[in-house]
């Protein structure tokens, strides 16, 4: 099942991700071997949660929404696999920043 993320649903200020891949080719055609790929630290959000509840009471809103790229750290986040694909969870905090398309 491809949508099978969508089963999962984020609470608080976490957030889904998954990572995307890495270039099997280079810049000049060639095919790279798994040894030298480097690791994407990219993802594309595929949920989100409703946001971080203060201690006042009101809730945060998010500032990432489904289907940005963002920038994730190399390290942290959850790891969820669902029917096969992999997927990562992350704090909302943990984020490093979203890439805004051209």
């Amino acid at each position: 099942m491809a949508q099978a993320f969508k089963r999962f649903v984020p609470i608080a200020d976490r957030i889904l991700v998954q990572k995307l891949k890495a270039d099997v080719k280079s810049a000049g055609g060639i095919i790279l071997p798994d040894a030298a790929k480097q690791e994407v630290n990219q993802a594309t959000v595929l949920a989100i949660g409703l946001g971080r509840v203060m201690k006042n009471g009101e809730t945060l809103p998010m500032s990432t929404k489904v289907g940005d790229t963002v920038v994730i750290p190399r390290y942290g986040g959850t790891e969820l696999k669902l029917d096969g694909e992999e997927y990562q969870i992350y704090r909302e905090e943990d984020i490093v920043g979203i890439i805004n398309a051209e």
